[in-house]
Order: C-alpha cells, then sequence, then structure tokens
C-alpha cells in the first residue's frame, strides 16, 4: 500500500520537483493576455498567458512590474521570461514572471479592433443616432439570462426605486455557442412587440472571454436598427465591448442601467411634495392679497356715506344753478331791454300813434295808404284821422324848393 501524506506535503514536494529543475527556472513564453488584474494596492499583476489550445496561470510581482515601459492590457500578445513553480496554497501550477515584452496584439483583441473600426466608419457608433432614454417608463424590457444574478439585480433595484414599471423579459443564453444569436433575437423580439418603453441587455461580470459574445456584429447590427431607446449593461465598469458603443447609453452594470432608466421614487415624491407646497403657498399668497384688498374696500365703503358722496356734488351743483341762473337773469334783463327798446321804436313807428297827436293819413277812396306825392289835381282821396275821415278832392298841388322838377308840376 502506498504511503498516506497529506496535501501540504504533496504540494511541496511537486514545488520542489518544479524548482529544481534547470530547465523551467529561465525558461520565455510567448502567449496572450487573459484575464488582466493590476492589484493596485499591492502593485502585482494577475494574469493568464494562453495560446490556441492551453493557458497557464502567470503573476509579475511588484518589483518586476515597475520595471516595465509599457503598460501591459487585455488581448495583448507578449513574450515573457519566467520560472515556472507550484503555488502551495491552492496548488495552483503558475509561472513566475520576471520580465515582459509586447509581441502585437492577441487573435481575439485584433478581431475586436477590427470590427469596432469597420462598424464605426459604417455609422453604427454616431452620437446623432442614439435615442433618449424615457424619463418614465412604464414597461421595460430586459434580454439576459432568466437564472442570472442581473435580472435580480435590476429587479431590486427597480422594486427599491420605481414599483410602478412593469418587467418584459427575452430569457436568452449569455454565454455559449447560442448566445449571440438569441441575444440578437431577444432585443428584435421586445423591439417587435412595442409594449417596452426601453430595453436593457444586461449580463453580470465576468472574465473577458465570458463577455466577448456581446462583441457580436449580429448583436450590434440587432442594437442599432432596434426603435426602442436601448441601454447596454454587460460586464463591470472598466468592461466594454461592441454592444456598448452601438447602445443608445452604456451603464457600467445591470444595476447601474435599472437607476439610470427610471427616476428615483423619493426624489419624485420630493418633487412632488415642493410643487404641491409651491402651490398651498401660492393660494395663500393670493387668498391673503384679496384679504387685504376686501378690507380696504371695506374701509373705504365704511367711510364713503350718501353725505360725503353728495356733500361735494350738492356743492357744486349749488354753484351751477347760480350760475345757470345769475346767467338767466342777465339774460332776461338784456331782452327785456331789447324788447323795450324794440317797443319804443315801433310805438314812435306806428302810424296810428301820429294819428292819435291829431295828424291825418291820406289814402284812397278805397282805403289803400298813398303819399301826397301820389295825389293828382281832381283826384279824390280819403284823409283819415284818429276817429274820423274826410272824403276830399285835389285842387291844386303845390311843390316846395329843393324838391327835383321831374316831380313838381303846376295845375
Amino acid at each position: 500500500m502506498a504511503e498516506v501524506i497529506t496535501i501540504s506535503a504533496l504540494n511541496r514536494y511537486v514545488k520542489s520537483v518544479l524548482d529544481s529543475d534547470r530547465f523551467l527556472y529561465g525558461i520565455a513564453l510567448k502567449g496572450e493576455i487573459a484575464n488582466f488584474v493590476h492589484h493596485y494596492k499591492s502593485g502585482h499583476y494577475y494574469f493568464s498567458l494562453r495560446d490556441e489550445t492551453a493557458s497557464v496561470k502567470a503573476v509579475m510581482f511588484r518589483q518586476d512590474a515597475r520595471r516595465l515601459a509599457f503598460q501591459p492590457e487585455e488581448g495583448m500578445r507578449v513574450i515573457v521570461r519566467c520560472r515556472v513553480s507550484l503555488y502551495e496554497a491552492t496548488g495552483a501550477f503558475q509561472v513566475y514572471v520576471t520580465d515582459m515584452f509586447p509581441d502585437g496584439l492577441g487573435a481575439a483583441q485584433m478581431a475586436f479592433e477590427q470590427l469596432k473600426a469597420r462598424l464605426e466608419k459604417e455609422g453604427l457608433f454616431r452620437p446623432e443616432a442614439k435615442q433618449p432614454i424615457p424619463e418614465r417608463p412604464r414597461c421595460i424590457g430586459v434580454v439576459t439570462s432568466a437564472t442570472g444574478a442581473a435580472l435580480q439585480d435590476i429587479r431590486n433595484v427597480l422594486q427599491r426605486r420605481w414599483p410602478l414599471v412593469r418587467l418584459l423579459l427575452a430569457p436568452v443564453n449569455v454565454q455559449g455557442e447560442l448566445a449571440a444569436r438569441q441575444i440578437a433575437q431577444g432585443i428584435r423580439a421586445l423591439d417587435a412587440d412595442g409594449r417596452a418603453d426601453v430595453i436593457i441587455v444586461a449580463r453580470g461580470g465576468g472574465s473577458r472571454e465570458d463577455l466577448w459574445v456581446f462583441n457580436d456584429e449580429g448583436i450590434a447590427r440587432a442594437a442599432f436598427a432596434c426603435t426602442t431607446p436601448l441601454i447596454s449593461a454587460v460586464g463591470h465598469e472598466i468592461d466594454f465591448t461592441i454592444l456598448d458603443f452601438v447602445a443608445d447609453l452604456r451603464a457600467p452594470t445591470p444595476s447601474a442601467a435599472a437607476e439610470l432608466a427610471t427616476p428615483d421614487r423619493e426624489a419624485v415624491l420630493r418633487s412632488i411634495m415642493n410643487i404641491s407646497d409651491n402651490i398651498h403657498k401660492n393660494m395663500q399668497d393670493r387668498l391673503e392679497i384679496c384679504y387685504n384688498e376686501l378690507n380696504d374696500l371695506v374701509r373705504q365703503r365704511q367711510q364713503v356715506t350718501p353725505v360725503s358722496v353728495c356733500a361735494p356734488r350738492s356743492t357744486l351743483l349749488q354753484a351751477l344753478q347760480s350760475v345757470r341762473s345769475q346767467a338767466m337773469q342777465q339774460k332776461k334783463a338784456n331782452a327785456q331791454t331789447q324788447l323795450r327798446h324794440a317797443a319804443s321804436l315801433a310805438h314812435s313807428l306806428d302810424p296810428y300813434a301820429v294819428l292819435a297827436r291829431g295828424y291825418a293819413m291820406p289814402k284812397t277812396v278805397k282805403g289803400n295808404p298813398i303819399t301826397v306825392d301820389e295825389l293828382a289835381p281832381d283826384m279824390e282821396f280819403l284823409l283819415e284821422g284818429r276817429s274820423a275821415a274826410a272824403r276830399c278832392k285835389v285842387e291844386e298841388i303845390t311843390h316846395f324848393q329843393g324838391v327835383s322838377d321831374e316831380k313838381t308840376e303846376k295845375l
């Protein structure tokens, strides 16, 4: 029977074997960086090196990382100088990198950059094509796994921020061979349904390989053709995919997407309360103004009595009456004076008044008045006085000096 040993002893033995192999102490490896993590607190780099068929975990400690003239990135193809060993605590087989040199972009990263450049040239990323996200959606469509943590994160945020909204789920696989086609179909299905006011395409965090499906060209074109505003919420804040560039809005996480897609009900309630308070205050201010105006009118009404209103008008009326009376008296006096003058003149011209003083007026025998110049010899006429008339006959007419000869005739 074989000797029974502990796990620690096994790991220690394997580590010693690897450390004692001179071939594994200073080898050079070529590969593509994957799952790169820069531990900012310690300064160490943790990543994997991979080729077409295999990968190996790697670590580069801070003292070696400081000497690098470039910043390692995900998908970068590099050549490293390293030693091979075992991490006893976990039994992890890994390489310890002491130096690193860039060897061009990895195949996957190069494909990503090429697709990104081509779609950008076609205009799928242009800002003017992006739609605004509605402020208060009634229904949110979600394209994600029905059993994933992303859906639960979205539900939790919506329940807290805006529980009025409805969720419309298009369940899909978010990794694997069928994932890309299902995600694109889910986007098209929710857009065609028409009930969703905004669509969230979500997946929780993962390695770069886990998120690579969202770099699919079919998903990018389905998102660009979508007439419903679309939010990309794939991975963590540092992760970017092709979908992030095409979407109308990028959210760093599914939870952040739910927050960006909905208003905060507490903020909305505060806004409503502020509006209500402002309306109430404005109404109170207006009522107070009306009350003040009414009080002023009441005081004015109390001060205004019929006597106070009529007194100045009565004085004015009396003054107008006095002026009118004086004018009428003056006009009457003037009329009486004119009448007396006219009567005196008329009386002085009245022939009967002359007759009353003893004079007589010649008339024809028919009674028509005539003048002395109209008399002719042997002419009969009447000489009419005030109380009697005499029938006369002209014997002779004598003309006085100074009278025109044309009217002088001697009989």
